[in-house]
């Protein structure tokens, strides 16, 4: 199969209309934002098991955003964080590697729940797919869940729509050196962005085959009330001094700012296993 037929499965598949976001995911495209009025929470909790060393350079780069753009962030590996009175404050919260359990009770994942529904923005970074794994909401709100990776090393990344402010400023084909993430339960009708050119990654593990030669690695939806971008690039600590990586993230985040305040009368969470609503 040639690259052109993968990359073309990749955009039909995952552009067909199904469950896991709103059906105007693929249309969204996001307005000018007032960086001035924006305030991010950055929460990097992680459970039992493998911590990224890049937390700490995550934090600087979007600290360094905030100083140049203007806008607030706050940072936090506290889950006590997460209550609709805390969250009010927000604009968009970002997981930045977070991984496996990072809740500490029901009530805190409801309050993300209802954030989301209010209208908050989430934007997930590198390993935050590989958080609350056992929590079919959380998946569907990042738009997959974590199954592995393939050893470091340099491939390509393939980008597929670059009129998304995420990956505008980038090549057609960024030649990047990062893991490439396989997840499972992804979401059917999500905009890919990006994708990995699975031709140029050595695994001594079978790749996934159900999008020919590419797997996807940056995407962006709505669902259940909010925007949410991931990425699963970023494993490095210097990825996040890279100008092109730190642009990758301010265009994550522009793209699920909204300019209308967060509306709590649409956010009906009680339990962490209600379904989303249609709207």
């Amino acid at each position: 199969m040639t690259r052109l037929a993968a990359v073309s499965i990749a955009v039909l598949v995952l552009g067909a209309v199904g469950v896991g976001a709103s059906p105007e995911a693929g249309d969204a495209q996001p307005s000018p934002v007032e960086w001035a009025k924006v305030r991010l929470l950055v929460y990097t909790r992680n459970g039992t098991g493998y911590v990224h060393d890049n937390i700490p350079a995550s934090i600087e780069a979007i600290r360094a955003l905030a100083t140049e753009h203007r806008f607030s962030v706050d940072a936090s590996d506290d889950s006590a964080v997460f209550t609709d009175d805390n969250l009010r404050k927000y604009t968009a919260v970002v997981f930045s590697n977070t991984n496996n359990v990072v809740f500490d009770n029901d009530a805190q994942r409801v309050a993300l729940m209802r954030y989301v529904q209010a209208g908050g923005g989430f934007v997930a970074v590198h390993s935050a797919s590989g958080t609350e794994r056992t929590w079919r909401w959380f998946a569907r709100l990042l738009g997959g869940a974590f199954s592995r990776h393939a050893p470091l090393q340099k491939f390509g990344v393939l980008i597929l729509d670059r009129t998304h402010p995420s990956v505008a400023h980038l090549p057609e084909r960024w030649e990047t050196e990062d893991e490439c993430y396989y997840l499972v339960r992804m979401n059917v009708n999500m905009r890919i962005l990006a994708v990995n050119d699975l031709s140029t990654i050595q695994d001594p593990k079978e790749a996934p085959s159900t999008f020919g030669e590419v797997f996807p690695s940056v995407w962006y939806q709505e669902f259940d009330g909010g925007r949410q971008w991931y990425t699963s690039l970023g494993h490095r600590k210097s990825d996040y001094a890279r100008p092109e990586f730190r642009q990758h993230l301010l265009g994550g985040l522009r793209s699920v700012v909204r300019d209308a305040p967060l509306d709590y009368t649409r956010a009906y969470a009680a339990s962490p296993t209600d379904e989303p609503r249609r709207r």
